[in-house]
């Protein structure tokens, strides 16, 4: 128990208790949209964003936070302007991720500093990032409880929502600039390329067993605790990368899941 009186072990955990809440309330419309792959495009641009950071020695979740809300930006455009090939809009922006990553990375003098952001590190928190996930995660689900007739009726229908005098654009780019945010503050803790499995997954398990949609989000809330918290538990102790031992956690326990309602039925 002499772990979790360290003082980077309890900025880990309470870091992500907060990433816990707000990833699956992002997760659950993503799914509901069919836009899984916004997560990976978003996530590539947030690495490119730490890259950048670190060559110029800038805060490297600052960057990253702005190059993946700018990516939300052309995303949103480029599905407006192809509104038959909205999968384009992703792939596009994820190969612009990948690109400026790969050329800025060879840059970096501390590699292990870039590091930490592809899959995560719990000693690597500061006391700004710790202030600075709370402050964002509290505007993202405050913003996201507000919103929450819109997104629901345009997850569902988009184009009744617009015509019953729902701003369809304006929340669509509100909650992909909120995805991006996420996804940046997340990835100093779970990692840049896990961090939209994150998002995915527990709400896959919670829809294994939930009868309502609200029953879904507080079930997928708790799998991402169980997830997070355990997996920094098993990091500490192993030595492992926590972003890709939480990420196993959240199959395992969803093959698990998949398995017993299976039986059920």
């Amino acid at each position: 128990m002499e772990i979790f009186t360290l003082a980077f072990m309890q900025r880990a955990i309470v870091v992500a208790i907060f990433i816990s809440v707000i990833t699956p309330l992002i997760g659950n419309i993503i799914v509901l949209k069919r836009l899984s792959a916004i997560g990976d495009a978003l996530s590539h641009s947030c690495l490119a964003g730490v890259a950048v950071g670190l060559c110029f020695s800038l805060s490297p979740i600052l960057t990253a936070i702005i190059f993946s809300v700018l990516s939300a930006i052309v995303i949103e455009y480029i599905r407006r302007a192809f509104p038959n090939y909205s999968e384009l809009a992703t792939a596009i922006v994820l190969s612009f991720g990948v690109g400026v990553a790969a050329v800025f990375s060879g840059f970096v003098k501390n590699s292990a500093n870039f590091g930490s952001f592809l899959f995560g590190s719990i000693v690597a928190i500061s006391n700004a990032e710790l202030y600075a996930v709370i402050i964002l995660s509290v505007i993202v689900a405050v913003t996201m409880l507000v919103l929450y007739r819109e997104l629901l009726y345009i997850s569902f229908d988009e184009e009744g929502a617009e015509l019953s005098g729902v701003r369809v654009k304006t929340v669509n780019l509100v909650f992909t600039v909120l995805t991006a945010v996420v996804v940046s503050i997340a990835s100093r803790t779970v990692g840049s390329l896990v961090i939209s499995s994150l998002m995915i997954i527990p709400v896959a398990c919670a829809m294994l067993i939930s009868k309502s949609y609200k029953q879904n989000i507080v079930l997928s809330v708790l799998f991402a605790l169980l997830f997070t918290v355990s997996g920094l538990i098993l990091t500490a102790f192993r030595d492992l990368k926590p972003g890709g031992t939480i990420v196993l956690i959240g199959i395992g326990v969803f093959l698990i899941t998949a398995a017993l309602s299976r039986k059920q039925r």
